[in-house]
């Protein structure tokens, strides 16, 4: 495990080790109640995408349990960096939240200098789920497999277009992946966010994307897009006629996963509180159908266990970044 990735898990862990001298009732000197007033989540993206999808679930649930407005807000920009920013310079009183994808793991790989160090500055509250992104094509694309894809790939080098929600999402992640482990190379086209991306794949000005589930799937069932693989190592619940990458690239794997994070410093009590609520949102069966519907793995931890998958994520797409010579472009 690298020095980056440890000193991500001492403050999480000296923060547990204060929680616990804490009263069931979260609270801090100045907030005895908390929460008094409205809360919001931020999304990084642009409105419609997998990351907002969520974020509104989550808001009009966590709401009536809070007793406080949930919002979301829309902080869209270089693949979560603008929205990050603009948290971690929140006050950390818990009615500032984040919603993020493992993106924030693999950008301090991609990204010469961030405005914020995603080990400093965040404090983790839940993961939400995993997905697989599901590798999407426009219907005139004379494709149905992969093994089709990397066919016309080869013989059309650097030309198919690669729509991600962003320089050093998943989906540019997984297209580069893709390319280091057969040879192909696609044409990677970073948008602000999933939705704009798939917006242009079934208007045909881009072919192809590894998109979130969550945005492709309604897209797929009536015909709009076409769904070639998913990317984790397991089908999808939602598609489970179509196959893994790895069937066709044995190793391959590129899952997505969401969680929830606050400004660094913000009180324990607040954050065990709203893990709590969002782990027994999580647990309700219609919310947990209506993810699993939408390919999504409705899955929660404690903060600890998430400060734990955030550093072995950093190491993971660090090792990605450097094998297939992924770049910002």
């Amino acid at each position: 495990m690298s020095l980056r990735a440890l000193l991500f898990l001492l403050p999480i862990f000296a923060s547990a080790t204060g929680a616990a001298a804490q009263t069931a009732t979260p609270s801090t000197p100045s907030t005895p109640s908390w929460p008094v007033k409205p809360l919001r989540i931020v999304s990084p993206f642009s409105p419609g995408g997998g990351n907002d999808t969520l974020s509104r679930i989550l808001a009009a649930a966590l709401t009536p349990r809070l007793g406080q407005q949930v919002m979301v807000e829309n902080r869209p920009g270089a693949n979560t960096i603008v929205g990050t920013e603009a948290v971690v310079k929140s006050p950390p009183d818990g009615y500032t939240l984040i919603l993020l994808p493992n993106a924030i793991t693999i950008n301090p790989h991609l990204y010469r200098k961030l405005p914020f160090d995603v080990v400093r500055d965040l404090s983790p509250v839940t993961r939400i789920g995993t997905s697989s992104p599901i590798l999407t094509i426009h219907p005139t694309l004379p494709v149905r497999t992969v093994k089709e894809l990397l066919t016309l790939a080869r013989a059309k080098p650097n030309e198919l277009t690669n729509g991600s929600s962003g320089n050093g999402s998943i989906g540019h992640l997984a297209g580069a992946l893709l390319g280091s482990m057969t040879g192909i190379s696609l044409n990677h086209v970073p948008y602000k966010g999933t939705a704009l991306a798939i917006t242009d794949l079934i208007g045909g000005q881009i072919v192809m994307s590894f998109a979130s589930s969550l945005t492709v799937v309604p897209h797929i069932r009536v015909g709009r897009l076409r769904a070639v693989a998913v990317t984790g190592s397991q089908r999808s619940p939602a598609l489970p006629q179509v196959p893994t990458i790895a069937e066709t690239v044995p190793g391959f794997s590129a899952e997505l996963w969401y969680a929830l994070f606050a400004p660094a410093h913000t009180p324990a009590g607040i954050i065990n509180r709203i893990n709590r609520e969002v782990s027994a949102i999580l647990a309700q069966p219609d919310i947990k159908a209506k993810l699993t519907d939408q390919g999504v793995d409705a899955k929660t931890n404690t903060p600890e266990e998430l400060a734990k998958l955030v550093a072995a994520e950093l190491d993971k797409w660090g090792k990605v970044v450097i094998m297939t010579g992924a770049k910002i472009n």
